[in-house]
């Protein structure tokens, strides 16, 4: 789309053009295949003379009709409409008077202007009218359908805006809450805890401010939040990456909110030996986020847990950008219930090995009350960086 002082200008849609085309050809074309299939002079004519009348064709289609027909004033359209038919008649009129000193006797009673060549030109005058109207029926309903998809869009970016900017302060509350806690427990490792969070605030504030960054990054700005986490907690806590990250880009904060429900889940616990794992695979054709962690919560408690502010945004965040492109899976098992129901753990079992074919990982999950999270992000819908 263009603009002209700030005023959109909208092309002409391809279908539209189409149309306008067909309206052109349609009368030199048949009658140049009934009438004058071996006068091939005529057929420029008949073209050269429809041509002339096109834009005032247009003219109808763009003023007369939404101003009469859509503003329900029938009676100033249908007016307007019999004074247009008059004008093209009287514009017929004046080209057929000037060929025909040119044509031969046949042709001469096809231009000669009696009541038959009114009746035929008015009956095409007619269609083409009629073919007009809904020319602007049609474009009527393209740009209803495009305004909606840009009221959609828009709608969908502020939304995203919204979603994200909660996804920045929630995390910052849960970062500054560990600072607090090593502060009141007077460790030597707050000075480095208070370095680590002037890196990631150095991200949030300077790096996150595009639609997308890239991967190496958003990884890095993980790697620095579980270092925190690690200083804090005592506890087994592993992550990988696995795969090239460069030049994909990606939506920032997308796996920060599963990785912060996995460390709350790992130490808001009655356990001593708390673990969470976190591997982030890329491949070719996908990139998976895999957090497994233990927990003392029953079930049901899991449950709302998963419902909380920072889940639920990043849910709605993968559902406005990858609605068809995402899979995320959220396991919550519990091994008091599944020593005594063989037909949940092949159930749970079946799932997550699926999720996690690496057979240590998927005892300590079925070992344990665990909670485990699986996103995985199609490449095909992510952005890649070009080359310089």
């Amino acid at each position: 789309m263009e603009f002209d002082n700030d005023r959109p200008i909208k092309r002409a849609y391809r279908i539209e053009i189409l149309y306008w085309v067909l309206l052109a050809l349609m009368n030199p074309l048949v009658n140049s295949l009934t009438v004058f299939l071996h006068d091939a002079k005529i057929w420029w004519f008949l073209f050269a003379v429809n041509l002339f009348l096109l834009p005032a064709y247009i003219i109808y289609s763009l003023i007369i009709v939404p101003r009469f027909l859509f503003e329900k004033k029938y009676v100033q359209f249908f007016a307007l409409s019999v004074l247009f038919l008059a004008i093209i008649q009287l514009i017929l009129f004046g080209f057929y008077s000037m060929i025909l000193g040119f044509v031969s006797q046949t042709e001469q009673n096809y231009f000669t202007y009696s009541f038959s060549t009114a009746v035929r030109e008015c009956l095409w005058s007619i269609i083409y009218t009629l073919i007009t109207i809904g020319i602007y029926f049609i474009k009527k309903a393209l740009d209803e359908r495009e305004l909606l998809a840009t009221l959609q869009k828009d709608s969908n970016n502020f939304r995203l805006k919204y979603l994200r900017s909660q996804l920045n302060p929630h995390f910052l509350f849960n970062t500054l809450n560990s600072i607090y806690s090593l502060s009141l427990q007077k460790s030597d490792k707050t000075p480095e805890v208070v370095v680590k969070l002037a890196d990631l605030m150095r991200y949030l504030i300077y790096e996150c401010n595009e639609e997308k960054v890239p991967l190496d990054k958003e990884i890095e700005f993980i790697r620095n939040y579980i270092e925190i986490e690690k200083i804090r907690y005592n506890a087994d806590v592993r992550f990988s990456v696995e795969g090239e990250s460069h030049q994909i880009m990606i939506e920032p904060f997308l796996f920060i909110s599963f990785i912060e429900n996995g460390f709350k889940h790992a130490f808001d616990s009655a356990y001593t030996n708390a673990f969470i794992y976190i591997t982030i695979k890329i491949r070719p054709e996908e990139i998976e986020l895999s957090v497994v962690n233990n927990t003392s919560i029953d079930l049901e408690t899991q449950a709302k847990k998963v419902n909380g502010t920072g889940i639920k945004n990043s849910k709605s965040i993968l559902e406005l950008l990858y609605p068809t492109s995402h899979a995320l899976n959220i396991i919550q098992t519990e091994k008091e219930q599944s020593r005594t129901s063989e037909l949940r753990t092949r159930n749970a079992k079946k799932r997550l090995e699926n999720l996690y074919p690496d057979s240590h990982t998927l005892d300590v999950i079925l070992s344990n009350n665990a909670f485990t999270v699986s996103l995985i992000l199609k490449t095909a819908s992510l952005d890649t960086m070009h080359n310089s």
